[in-house]
């Protein structure tokens, strides 16, 4: 299959505001790069379901798993996310998101082969240098194939990833866990992606920069220091990160501890944790994500700012929902808090991932949504694990197994601060939208 030079050159083009956005090679590259971003989430999240049987097997305190699943994954993803977004922004996108699908598979499987928590460390870091190649690059490609006006829709589809590998893969490896051993989760998680990284270079095409613009656009390559500049001068953007930040410390933490809070707390076991936890976050998260979008697609065309006032909500009423699931011992209830929180917990990542290509300019795009993600997972992914699982150590004298029920509490705190960044960021995203739109 054909596909554009890696340095491409310079262009202005106006598409005519009738264009066509769900084109079959526009459906089909946006399916692609949801599938990839499954994989994404699922690889990096196994570890949580793992957790239990690694500490049994490795004989290792909370705190040190909390290092392992976050700051281990997240130290090279985030040291690695702005030079390849910023590659990203000057050469081929595609091509980086399949070289990085087939390397962090490759380390999934490897995951499955280690001995000792030092090797686990290392398998972690360098499975997060190869998914440093996935959200951002993929971000850039899908602002490339639809217009602002669908972008946030289109957005909500590719957040579905998180959901899709809750329902679909998560029941399944954990009865590969419980049937052979959580080393064999990694091992079946990762053989996929080997493949389907090939299959994605030689059937996807590069998008044309700025293809999707109303408006005129040169497309033009910046120095890093000129994008950084430009983007710290956007109030929308810094309260964009400072929502995402929040929550991304929110989504880590949960998904590292939770399996491990439910074990300790309700007593389940792997299986029970994969085919039961799994869909219901999956399902209920996917149905959030996709409502959302649709709802902020349908409302944002009447009134623009739905397009942030709606996650914002959603950021605010998920905090006493995870209060909810974490401290009440009637299974009806802590259940339906559960499916509550994983409902609206998603639903800002359209809209952020939205925000954000439309208050960066072309060439931007990669670059803003890599260092959201950067922040994101390093103050999330890495502070959010090491927090609960320090928390649960410094409380387990006197609380016992049930000091996690509090470790977790830090959960709905960030997802209200989360609600208030958003709301904010609601207020400037119009003006800084038409800033970056100008040449």
């Amino acid at each position: 299959m054909g596909s554009i030079s890696g340095r491409e050159a310079n262009t202005s083009r106006i598409p005519s505001t009738s264009q066509k956005d769900w084109t079959g090679r526009a459906v089909f590259s946006l399916g692609f790069l949801t599938l990839i971003s499954t994989f994404n989430y699922l690889d990096r999240s196994l570890l949580g379901l793992a957790l239990p049987a690694i500490k049994s097997e490795m004989q290792v305190s909370d705190t040190v798993l909390g290092l392992v699943a976050g700051l281990a994954f997240v130290l090279f993803y985030s040291i690695m996310g702005i030079p390849i977004a910023w590659a990203a922004d000057r050469w081929n996108r595609r091509n980086i998101i399949g070289i990085g699908f087939a390397f962090w598979s490759l380390m999934t499987m490897v995951t499955g082969w280690v001995s000792n928590i030092g090797q686990l460390t290392v398998a972690r870091f360098l499975m997060g240098a190869g998914e440093a190649c996935g959200i951002a690059p993929s971000n850039s490609m899908i602002a490339d194939l639809f217009r602002s006006e669908r972008r946030t829709l289109a957005f909500a589809i590719f957040s579905t990833a998180v959901s899709i590998s809750s329902i679909g893969f998560f029941p399944i490896l954990g009865w590969v866990g419980q049937a052979y051993g959580w080393r064999q989760m990694f091992v079946v998680a990762g053989l996929p992606g080997l493949v389907l990284s090939g299959i994605f270079v030689l059937t996807v095409k590069e998008p044309q920069r700025g293809a999707a613009e109303v408006h005129k656009t040169t497309a033009e390559r910046r120095p890093l220091y000129q994008t950084l500049k430009f983007l710290c001068a956007s109030r929308a953007y810094l309260w964009l990160l400072a929502g995402a930040t929040l929550m991304g410390l929110n989504v880590f933490a949960a998904s590292v501890w939770i399996p491990t809070f439910l074990v300790r707390v309700h007593g389940f076991r792997l299986g029970e944790l994969a085919s039961i936890v799994g869909p219901v976050r999956g399902i209920c998260g996917g149905a959030g994500v996709l409502l959302g979008g649709i709802a902020m697609d349908w409302l944002g065309r009447r009134a623009s700012h739905w397009r942030m006032t709606l996650p914002a909500v959603a950021c605010l009423f998920a905090g006493p929902a995870d209060v909810l699931f974490l401290l009440a011992d009637s299974k009806v209830i802590w259940l339906s808090a559960f499916a509550a929180s994983a409902f609206l917990t998603l639903i800002h990542q359209s809209a952020v991932f939205a925000g954000v290509a439309s208050i960066a300019k072309v060439r931007m795009r990669a670059v803003a949504t890599s260092i959201l993600l950067f922040c994101s997972a390093l103050l999330g992914q890495a502070a959010g694990p090491l927090l609960v699982g320090m928390t649960n150590d410094a409380l387990a004298a006197s609380m016992g197994p049930m000091a996690i029920r509090y470790s977790l509490l830090v959960i709905a705190i960030t997802a209200v601060l989360a609600g208030i960044s958003f709301m904010l960021a609601g207020r400037f995203i119009a003006g800084d939208a038409r800033r970056a739109a100008e040449d």
